[in-house]
């Protein structure tokens, strides 16, 4: 199994996801799972471990990665054209992959996808829109510099990107609206994190 790690704005949050599926200990869905780091360090605290992402390029990374990992799956597929059948997950996770997709619908197919007391974890983007946007940015500009020295940063895995469309007060506002109760707050490498219980 590749053991390749790296750092960047988007691993930055893996521990914190990790942390959360270790609660659970039940099935994770990774949604976008790229080349598969996430799932991979998911695979040790979770039952099972579903990864799934549209670029066959991305897929073929990612099985490589985890081809010796008996409890992840690895999917080539869309979240959209994505059917676990009656499955129900305890964890999904979205790193960097909801602003690929519409908002709205994936959340809902996510709270559906949700068994009872299971969470949804979004390490999100959004795009700096108002004056609070990008005077946040800016304070955390010293830190975050700082960081991507220390860690040695990769900023290029070789993933497809895109650029946010949603403003953060957007997407407050739609998840407010379907997942009640929903926490989203920003984090320090310019993303935000929304995490959901389905009590």
């Amino acid at each position: 199994m590749p053991d390749h790690t790296y750092w960047n704005h988007n691993s930055a949050y893996h521990k914190w996801l990790v942390r959360i599926a270790a609660e659970h200990a039940g099935g994770v869905l990774d949604v976008g799972c790229g080349e598969g780091l996430l799932a991979q360090r998911l695979a040790p605290v979770a039952r099972s471990v579903t990864a799934i992402d549209p670029d066959p390029a991305a897929i073929a990374r990612a099985r490589a990665r985890l081809d010796s990992l008996p409890n992840v799956t690895v999917t080539e597929t869309s979240f959209e054209a994505f059917d676990p059948g009656p499955q129900r997950f305890g964890v999904i996770t979205f790193v960097a992959t909801l602003h690929h997709m519409d908002l709205r619908a994936s959340l809902t197919k996510a709270r559906d996808l949700l068994a009872p007391h299971g969470t949804l974890a979004v390490v999100g983007l959004a795009p700096n829109h108002t004056l609070g946007d990008w005077v946040a940015a800016g304070l955390r500009l010293p830190l975050v510099r700082a960081a991507g020295v220390l860690h040695r940063e990769t900023r290029d895995i070789g993933v497809a990107v895109a650029e946010p469309r949603e403003t953060l007060s957007e997407i407050r506002r739609t998840a407010a609206q379907i997942l009640p109760g929903v926490s989203l707050r920003r984090g320090l490498y310019y993303r935000y994190l929304l995490r959901w219980s389905n009590v």
